[in-house]
């Protein structure tokens, strides 16, 4: 007991001497101070401020006049600068309620902003009109989204648009929510159906034309090419990283990442003879399947149709077939094939069970009975060109273990074409490629800086046999890099990506170029981009171009979008 008195009273006597110090502390004279004042050195008010009133007009042209209405601006008249979007504007007349300035022909749409005395005042958004316009008679505003189970959406991206004969488009991606459809038993599972105005197409009930997705894909599609000749005429190829489709059961999961779809939009499906070690159990003897028998272990970056062959490139490693003659219902046995970063597959057979079989005359070696080594990084994108020959960009610096600094251009036979003319290649990663069919050129966007020891900031044009495109020079960007360009039917090429500039002109993530790499006149009026655009799809309305983006998209001309939206080009 006596020790806990003790120990009572000595802390007791430690409080005692903590309240003494606060008291002191607290009666210390009001000049003496403790550390820095944190609001020392403030600028004071300037008494400028915007009106709530917007410009007059609020839709101006490029070289216009436009009156704003700002106040406290007068007595600064000699020392203070206007902008629009963080371009420079000329004023022509100042008054105590306004200020009337000439619009730049650099401008784009976004807000107004006065500096002066090294403080800035922010105003409302100048909108400025020009030949490039969201197409607000394109109904798709829901667009592509992500429902968690917990019933949270977020933002998903949109891969690939495959037109179809009626008009009407697939959109496929990494969503199973699109337009908001999402239901419980059919979520959009990577794939939907718009009209030419972008409006969702829902399935007709008892109408056996409709196109129907059921559940969709359990994973993302990156692919949608519909197949125009042959016995399956018609139908559709698609591919990406998915293991079902229109179902969730975990022992009917047959797909390994590519598929086919009948014309409206079901599996196309067979129905085989399977082992049955339980003959009592008749319904084990029979199995539906899918009738393309063929996949690959890992992701499909891109699917092409040539011929009566799919030729696919990804990051997988193993071409994958069902041995459908030694399995059961319940057990599929495997047959596997090293096969790195591509193969191709075979269509229209004359005996249905080789759909999808491995075309053994492509990228394989009979003596190792395994495909060469493929590509020493990631391959990120890859188009086809006329004669059906691959040109592969990415991360990797070999192939096949020949040089090619992150593109190569594959031959029919898979192997390296050294005829393609693209000497050392680019010095870092090249993100997308894109082809035009009409002006017959290439471009390709990444992280390099040069590109066939040529200065080239993120963006190269190249010919058709790689060489580089001399007419085309791309500028300099700053806070951020290009991730996408392509060319229109006209020669003028979209960009897009984080960057804040070009060539020292406002341009946030989004411009319209010259063939000559030149910021196109009267093209370059909207505002903010922030995302990423995965393709576009050019079609014309009487005399102006309507292009179609899809992606990553979050906005777009200070608008909020979900990863797809279309644009009206004045020409």
């Amino acid at each position: 007991m006596f020790n806990n008195y003790k120990k009572n009273i000595t802390r007791f006597s430690q409080f005692i001497l903590v309240l003494a110090m606060a008291i002191f502390i607290y009666s210390c004279k009001k000049t003496d101070v403790i550390g820095e004042d944190p609001y020392a050195g403030g600028k004071q008010p300037l008494g400028v401020k915007f009106d709530n009133a917007l410009p007059d007009p609020s839709l101006a042209t490029q070289g216009s006049e436009v009156t704003v209405f700002v106040r406290g601006l007068k007595k600064y008249e000699n020392d203070y600068k206007f902008y629009v979007n963080e371009i420079e504007a000329t004023v022509l007349s100042l008054t105590d309620s306004t200020v009337r300035i000439k619009v730049p022909n650099n401008a784009s749409t976004g807000g107004l902003s006065i500096i002066t005395k090294e403080q800035t005042f922010f105003g409302p958004v100048l909108k400025i009109d020009g030949k490039v316009s969201i197409d607000d008679s394109f109904q798709q505003v829901n667009g592509a989204t992500y429902r968690e189970s917990n019933g949270n959406i977020g933002g998903a991206a949109i891969f690939d648009l495959g037109s179809l004969p009626n008009g009407n488009s697939f959109v496929v991606g990494a969503f199973n929510n699109f337009d908001n459809k999402w239901t419980e038993k059919v979520p959009n599972g990577g794939i939907a159906q718009i009209d030419a105005n972008g409006a969702y197409v829902a399935p007709i009930a008892n109408d056996a034309t409709s196109v129907t997705f059921g559940k969709g894909a359990n994973g993302p599609l990156t692919s949608v090419t519909r197949l125009s000749s042959g016995a399956n005429s018609g139908k559709y190829i698609v591919s990406g990283l998915f293991s079902s489709f229109n179902t969730t059961r975990s022992n009917r999961l047959n797909i390994s990442s590519i598929t086919r779809l009948n014309s409206n939009g079901t599996l196309d499906s067979t129905v085989i003879d399977v082992i049955n070690p339980t003959p009592d159990d008749l319904k084990k003897n029979k199995d539906t399947v899918p009738s393309f028998n063929g996949g690959v272990t890992g992701s499909i970056v891109k699917s092409f149709v040539y011929g009566n062959r799919i030729y696919i490139i990804g990051n997988f490693q193993n071409y994958i077939r069902r041995f459908y003659e030694r399995s059961t219902y319940d057990t599929k046995v495997l047959d596997v094939v090293r096969m790195n970063q591509m193969a191709c597959l075979k269509l229209n057979e004359v005996n249905p069970v080789n759909e999808g079989d491995l075309d053994l005359t492509f990228h394989y070696n009979p003596s190792t009975k395994q495909s060469p080594a493929a590509g020493n990084g990631s391959i990120n994108d890859a188009i086809q060109q006329p004669d059906g020959k691959l040109v592969l960009v990415g991360s990797f610096t070999t192939f096949n273990g020949v040089p090619a600094n992150h593109i190569v251009r594959i031959n029919l036979d898979g192997t390296v074409d050294q005829t393609f003319n693209v000497g050392s290649g680019a010095d870092a990663d090249i993100s997308a490629i894109t082809y035009n069919a009409t002006t017959n050129k290439i471009l390709v966007t990444g992280l390099f800086k040069n590109f066939k020891n040529s200065p080239k900031q993120g963006v190269a044009m190249l010919d058709l046999d790689g060489g580089l495109t001399s007419t085309f020079n791309f500028g300099a960007v700053t806070l951020g890099f290009p991730t996408f360009a392509g060319q229109l039917n006209n020669g003028k090429i979209i960009v897009s990506g984080s960057f804040k500039t070009y060539n020292g002109v406002v341009r946030q993530g989004f411009m319209i170029l010259n063939a000559d790499g030149s910021l196109a006149a009267g093209y370059n009026n909207t505002g903010q981009f922030i995302g990423s655009i995965y393709k576009m799809v050019e079609s014309t309305s009487g005399s102006n171009t309507k292009v179609t983006l899809v992606g990553y998209i979050s906005r777009f001309d200070n608008r909020t979008f979900k990863s797809i939206l279309r644009i009206t080009l004045k020409n």
